[in-house]
């Protein structure tokens, strides 16, 4: 059995063990060093020692093709077959990399590791999500001395200077290892100072304090020591974020930050983890080229859900380029309809009930985002401002305000006005962290109106409204924007063309009746209606919905084929099933699983949902017209 305790790091746990002796037969270009190898030559001899010794300064490749000849020579060779082994290579050039023993610099980590441990442990940094603390327990409960010395020409020089008999003084600076080596030999003598530089981790655990002035004194690391929050990856847990932990705790006898979120990994589309080799590397800044920064940044934060890894697609970034432009379109409505900023408008005195509803949402929306961003659940905090902007601003809001904006002048247009200018602010505001660059430009912009900003966006204060939530509000134009819903979903669910216009009958109270009144022509509108009745029952021949607990009736004979429709429906499914059936066949299939790649395993499962999800739906239109007389 062949130990090498100098060349392998296995061999080298070995050769503590038993107390071997270490003996490095390369130079640092890994070719033979032996004539002059005294650790080499010791008890070294026999008749093949010259022969041996007759390979100095040849590379290790050529070395050892010639130890293989001089042993098929002698006929000692009994066979070479081939062997898998764990000889490490360069990720870049691909070249063996070989262990070489060598002096380093250490820092003793298992001792740097306690403070670290105690520290989240008793919650003074806590991890978010919180699974994530398991890892950082593992690496530092298992630490082992840390090799701190790297032989590399750029990086922070090791404090360390050696005097003419090898004596080491390790400083602050040269003029202190000076003073010390003065006093050491009792007079001055030249220092050479160590050539090797401090490791990289080593150097950036510095960060948290070093680039507010440390070792100064200074008003910004008063101020910003210690920091509130680390956005870091999984992988560097162990390398960034516990060495921060052991410097600020032993430098600034305190922790570095208070929380540390570990964001998601940005994977393809296919779950499949991008790499070069794969061609299926996304770069960012054709990305922003083709989309903009704020859409690829608000695509991220959607779908940075905790623990789990984002599928980057360019549709998903495509379709928040598409939320980019709403908005901006949004802003260019309020402003052609005269919606101006007021610094004296009070929310709380308007009358209108769309007003009080549009103000109430936006009450609701703020404090969901808040919430949400506060516990670094920011695809939530995207995810309910998107719902906001896009479908109760942009959509419902602007449909349902323009008659009031087209109308007559008078209070209820000059109120409106107001109030959609003055939501448009709260909602750049609410956009901000997530779209900075768009929302910069709407706020300069919208302070040219005769009322400069007092300051940029990003130094505005954070929206807050309370007092607006109107529950009678709520319930009109809730059930408005429901009805409307409802219809649209049943015209697309049974194929009725947009231009087709159809009656609706509404079996509803003397309340609804009168709100239905109120809102006749939008309802026609937006829901695409010849007609709005009244009745006690519903008719023959209708699709009934349940809107808000009372029934809402499209009489649909005579507009739809309802046994055709029935057809197509019934195809459909049997298109679900067999597309359900074609996915389950997979997954039975154990050869399959246990082959298949996770990414492509998550995709199929991904496509028996979608396939479930559609089924669903159309089982449900198929059910409203076997309802149907």
């Amino acid at each position: 059995m062949k130990i090498t305790p100098a060349h392998d790091f296995n061999d080298f746990e070995v050769g503590q063990r038993h107390k071997l002796p270490l003996i490095n037969i390369f130079t640092t270009e890994a070719k033979l060093v032996l004539k002059s190898n005294e650790d080499f030559l010791n008890g070294a001899g026999g008749a093949d020692l010259q022969e041996v010794l007759a390979l100095e300064g040849q590379d290790r490749f050529k070395a050892r093709k010639a130890i293989i000849e001089m042993l098929e020579a002698r006929e000692w060779m009994a066979k070479i077959e081939p062997n898998v082994h764990m000889v490490p290579h360069g990720d870049r050039s691909n070249v063996v990399i070989e262990p070489y023993l060598a002096d380093q610099w250490y820092v003793d980590a298992k001792t740097m590791a306690q403070e670290p441990l105690k520290a989240v442990r008793d919650g003074r940094t806590t991890f978010v999500p919180k699974n994530w603390e398991k890892t950082y327990f593992e690496w530092l409960e298992n630490i082992r001395p840390w090799a701190i010395s790297r032989q590399l020409w750029w990086g922070h020089q090791i404090p360390a200077w050696y005097g003419p008999d090898g004596k080491i003084f390790v400083a602050y600076s040269e003029a202190e290892a000076k003073a010390e080596a003065k006093k050491h030999y009792g007079k001055d003598e030249p220092l050479t100072r160590d050539e090797d530089v401090l490791d990289t981790w080593f150097s950036s655990a510095l960060w948290p304090f070093s680039t507010l002035g440390w070792p100064d004194k200074t008003p910004e690391l008063a101020r910003f020591y210690p920091t509130t929050v680390l956005v870091t990856g999984f992988d560097i847990i162990f390398f960034w974020v516990a060495r921060m932990m052991m410097m600020g705790l032993h430098f600034m006898k305190e922790v570095p930050f208070k929380d540390v979120y570990i964001h998601a990994l940005v994977r393809d589309e296919k779950g499949a983890k991008m790499s070069k080799s794969k061609g299926n590397v996304m770069d960012p800044l054709e990305l922003i080229d083709q989309y903009g920064a704020d859409a690829l940044r608000f695509t991220l934060a959607a779908m940075a859900a905790q623990g789990r890894d984002i599928k980057l697609a360019t549709s998903r970034v495509e379709g928040y380029r598409n939320f980019a432009t709403k908005i901006w379109n949004a802003a260019r409505f309020a402003e052609m309809n005269g919606a101006k900023r007021d610094d004296k408008f009070d929310p709380k005195s308007v009358k209108e009930t769309l007003n009080k509803w549009i103000l109430s949402e936006a009450e609701k929306a703020i404090r969901e985002v808040t919430e949400a961003i506060e516990a670094y659940k920011f695809n939530e905090a995207a995810n309910a401002a998107y719902r906001f902007v896009w479908s109760i601003f942009c959509d419902w809001y602007v449909e349902l305000s323009k008659p009031l904006l087209t109308g007559a002048d008078g209070a209820a247009k000059a109120e409106t006005q107001a109030t959609a200018a003055f939501v448009l602010d709260e909602i750049i505001k609410l956009l901000h962290p997530f779209m900075p660059f768009i929302t910069e430009e709407l706020w300069r912009v919208k302070g040219e109106e005769g009322m400069p900003r007092k300051s940029m966006l990003a130094l505005a204060e954070w929206p807050r409204l309370s007092g607006l939530e109107d529950a009678k509000a709520e319930t009109e134009i809730g059930w408005v924007v429901d009805l409307i819903t409802a219809i649209r979903s049943v015209r697309m669910e049974m194929n009725i063309a947009g231009s087709t216009q159809i009656p609706l009958q509404l079996i509803a109270s003397g309340e609804t009746k009168a709100r239905a009144e109120r809102w006749m022509e939008a309802l026609k509108r937006l829901a695409r209606l010849s007609d709005i009745t009244f009745a006690a029952t519903p008719p023959k021949g209708s699709v009934q919905l349940l809107v808000r607990g009372e029934i809402a009736a499209l009489p649909l004979a005579g507009v739809v084929d309802l046994a055709a429709e029935r057809s197509r429906l019934e195809k459909e499914i049997a298109k679900c099933d067999a597309d359900i059936q074609r996915v389950d066949k997979k997954l039975e299939n154990k050869d399959f699983v246990a082959r298949a790649p996770k990414e492509i395993l998550d995709l199929e499962n991904e496509r028996r949902a979608e396939a479930e999800e559609r089924k669903a739906k159309i089982k449900e239109a198929l059910d409203r017209l076997k309802d149907v007389a």
